[in-house]
C-alpha cells in the first residue's frame, strides 16, 4: 500500500511541475521622472528569450541576468530572471507587450502589463545627503524676440539650456514643439558652444540648443507648444575617492521650456490696396524684358521680380497683361532666399516666355506690387514702367480690318458655312459580343477544379509527411534560428551587448541543428566529443568552444568596434568550416 501511495504522490508532483513565465514590475503607477524595474522570471531554462519593444519607455539599464537553482527535501527548483530598468518618455497609459521564450519546441509568452505614467512627482531627499541636486541648477528657457507681432512679421525663438555646478553629457528631445498657424524654419547650429551669461541674477553657463524663425499666419492668440528634454548630468557628491577627489554621480533631469502664447495683430484695413497679396517687409519691384526688338520667330522673357527683406515665400507676384497678338506661356518660378534669425531675405521672380504672332508694336501694361512696410506701419505700392515690344518682321495682323468690315456689313459668313466643319449626323454601329456560355473560358473554368484535385491530394500527403518528421522539423527550425540570429548580430554590430547576445544564440542553435541536441546537453565536453565524432577538425572545435565562452564575457567587458567586427567574421568563418566538415 505504501508503494502505491508513493507512486501517486510522485505523479501528482509531476502534474504540478508546470512551466511558469511571467513579467513583474516594481509599480504600475509612476511619475514621468521615476524609474521602473521589470523582471521576466521563468522556472525553466528557456531558450531564445525575446524582450518586448518597450514602446513609450527608454531602457537605461539591462538586461541583467540572474540564475538560481536549489534542492530542498528531494525537490529541485530553478529560476532565471532577466531584469530591466526603464524610464518613461511620455505621460498616459502605456503597455509593456509580451516577452517570449522557447522550451521543448513550444513558445511561452508573458501577459501584457499596463503602466499609468503621471506628471513628474517630487521625490523625497535624504536629509543626510548634502550632494548637489540638478533641480535648481539646470533650466531650459525659450527666448522669443517679440510677443505681439503683425501677421507675417518674423519673430525668432531661441532655446537655451542654462546650467551651473553640474556637468552635461547627453540630451534628447522628448516632445518637439509644434508651431500651429506659423510658417517656421529651423536655423542650423553647426556646433554647440557653452557661453557665460546672467540668469535669475546669477552667473550661469548656457548652450543654445535650437533656433527657429516663425511667421504667424493669422491674427489672435497663438500657442507655441513647449520643448521638453531628457538630460544626463554628472552631479558632485559629498563623497571622495581614495585620492581625495570628489566623486561624481550620474543623474537624470527632465526639463521643459513651457508653453508660450503669442498675441498676433491683424494688418490694418485702412489704406489696404486691392492688389495686396500678403507681402510684409521692405521690397523693391521690377519688370524686366530680356529684349524689346524682335524678328519673326523670336521670343523674349519677361522677368517679374521682387527683392528685399520680408516674408519672401509667402506672397504671390502680379501677373502681366499682354495684347492678344503676344502669346504668353506659364511662368517659371524661382526663389533665391536666405533665412537667418532676422527673417527671410533675397529675391523671388516669375519668368514668362512671350512669342509674338504678328508684326507691329505691342505695349505690356504697367504692373503694380503692394506690400505692408513694418517700419512705417503703412501700405506702399510700386508701379513698373510700360514695356513696348517691337516686332520688326512677320505677318500683318488682319483681324482689326476684318472686324471693321463686319461692322459695315461686309464679308458676312452665314451660320451654315461657319459650322460646316462640324458633323451634324452620327451613324451608330452596334458591336457584336460573344456569349460567355459555351466559350473557351467557360469550359476552362468548369474543368479547372477537376484538374487541380490530384495536385491538392499530392500536396496534402507531402505536408502530412513533413509534419510527421519531428526530428527533421526540429533541425530545420534550429537551422532557421541560427541564420536569423546571425543576421541579427550583423545588424547590431555597432551595439556591443545585443550583438553578443544574438551571436551566442546563433551558435547555440547551430549546434542544436547539426548535433541534434537540446540546451541541457550543451556541456563543453559533450559538444567537443560530438563534433569530433562528426569528422570536425580539432582546431575548428576548439575555436568554436572558445568563441562561445567569449560571448558571455564580452557582453560586460570593454570592446572596440574593430574587436566586434573580428568576432563576427570569426564566427562566420568557424560556422562555415564546421558546416563543410560535418
Amino acid at each position: 500500500m505504501k508503494r502505491y501511495l508513493i507512486l501517486i504522490l510522485i505523479s501528482f508532483q509531476g502534474l504540478l511541475a508546470q512551466v511558469q513565465f511571467e513579467a513583474k514590475v516594481s509599480k504600475t503607477t509612476l511619475g514621468l521622472n521615476e524609474r521602473l524595474r521589470i523582471d521576466f522570471a521563468m522556472n525553466i531554462d528557456g531558450d531564445n528569450f525575446n524582450e518586448p519593444s518597450f514602446d513609450g519607455f527608454r531602457v537605461i539599464a539591462g538586461p541583467s541576468q540572474q540564475v538560481s537553482q536549489s534542492w530542498v527535501n528531494g525537490r529541485s527548483s530553478f529560476e532565471k530572471i532577466y531584469s530591466y530598468y526603464l524610464l518613461p518618455n511620455q505621460k498616459g497609459n502605456l503597455v509593456i507587450k509580451q516577452a517570449t521564450i522557447e522550451y521543448n519546441g513550444q513558445v511561452y509568452k508573458t501577459s501584457p502589463i499596463k503602466i499609468n505614467v503621471t506628471a513628474a512627482v517630487e521625490q523625497p531627499k535624504d536629509p543626510n545627503d548634502t550632494s548637489v541636486s540638478a533641480d535648481n541648477n539646470i533650466y531650459l528657457v525659450a527666448d522669443i524676440s517679440k510677443m505681439n507681432p503683425y501677421v507675417n512679421e518674423p519673430i525668432t525663438i531661441v532655446y537655451k539650456l542654462y546650467f551651473t555646478n553640474v556637468g552635461i553629457s547627453n540630451f534628447r528631445e522628448l516632445n518637439k514643439p509644434k508651431y500651429n498657424d506659423f510658417w517656421s524654419q529651423n536655423i542650423e547650429i553647426k556646433q554647440l558652444v557653452a557661453e557665460e551669461g546672467m540668469f535669475k541674477g546669477e552667473n550661469y553657463r548656457y548652450v543654445v540648443l535650437k533656433k527657429t524663425v516663425l511667421y504667424p499666419q493669422k491674427a489672435g492668440k497663438l500657442d507655441i507648444e513647449p520643448l521638453s528634454m531628457d538630460i544626463d548630468v554628472q552631479l558632485p557628491s559629498n563623497r571622495r575617492d581614495v585620492f581625495g577627489r570628489m566623486v561624481l554621480t550620474e543623474g537624470n533631469k527632465r526639463v521643459s521650456a513651457g508653453a508660450k502664447t503669442i498675441t498676433v495683430k491683424a494688418l490694418p484695413e485702412k489704406g489696404r490696396p486691392d492688389d495686396f497679396s500678403g507681402a510684409v517687409g521692405n521690397f523693391d519691384f521690377k519688370v524686366t524684358p530680356t529684349k524689346t526688338n524682335l524678328k519673326n520667330g523670336e521670343s523674349l522673357d519677361l522677368i517679374v521680380s521682387v527683392t528685399g527683406k520680408g516674408n519672401m515665400k509667402l506672397f504671390s507676384l502680379p501677373k502681366p497683361v499682354v495684347p492678344n497678338a503676344l502669346e504668353m506661356y506659364d511662368a517659371v518660378h524661382n526663389e533665391q532666399v536666405n533665412t537667418s534669425l532676422s527673417g527671410m531675405s533675397g529675391k523671388v521672380s516669375d519668368t514668362y516666355t512671350i512669342v509674338p504672332q504678328y508684326k507691329g508694336n505691342y505695349p505690356v501694361k504697367p504692373m503694380q506690387f503692394s506690400y505692408f512696410d513694418l517700419a512705417t506701419k503703412t501700405y506702399k505700392t510700386i508701379t513698373s514702367a510700360e514695356v513696348m515690344v517691337n516686332v520688326l518682321e512677320g505677318p500683318t495682323d488682319t483681324r482689326t480690318v476684318e472686324n471693321q468690315n463686319s461692322k459695315n456689313g461686309k464679308n458676312k459668313i452665314s451660320s451654315l458655312e461657319q459650322f460646316k466643319f462640324i458633323k451634324l449626323k452620327t451613324n451608330l454601329i452596334s458591336r457584336a459580343q460573344d456569349d460567355f456560355f459555351g466559350s473557351q473560358l467557360f469550359y476552362g473554368l468548369l474543368f479547372l477544379p477537376f484538374l487541380l484535385l490530384p495536385l491538392i491530394v499530392l500536396f496534402k500527403k507531402k505536408k502530412e509527411a513533413i509534419d510527421g518528421d519531428v526530428v527533421g522539423n526540429r533541425i530545420r527550425r534550429n537551422n532557421k534560428l541560427a541564420k536569423k540570429y546571425l543576421s541579427e548580430a550583423k545588424k547590431q554590430i555597432k551595439n556591443k551587448e545585443p550583438f553578443y547576445v544574438a551571436l551566442e544564440k546563433a551558435m547555440h542553435n547551430f549546434l542544436k541543428a547539426k548535433l541534434h541536441i537540446e540546451t541541457a546537453e550543451m556541456s563543453k565536453d559533450n559538444i567537443k566529443e560530438l563534433l569530433l565524432g562528426k569528422n570536425a577538425s580539432p582546431e575548428g572545435v576548439n575555436d568554436f568552444i572558445a568563441l562561445t565562452e567569449n560571448c558571455e564575457i564580452a557582453r560586460y567587458a570593454p570592446a572596440s568596434s574593430a574587436t566586434i567586427q573580428q568576432d563576427y567574421d570569426k564566427a562566420v568563418l568557424i560556422i562555415s568550416e564546421l558546416e563543410k566538415q560535418i
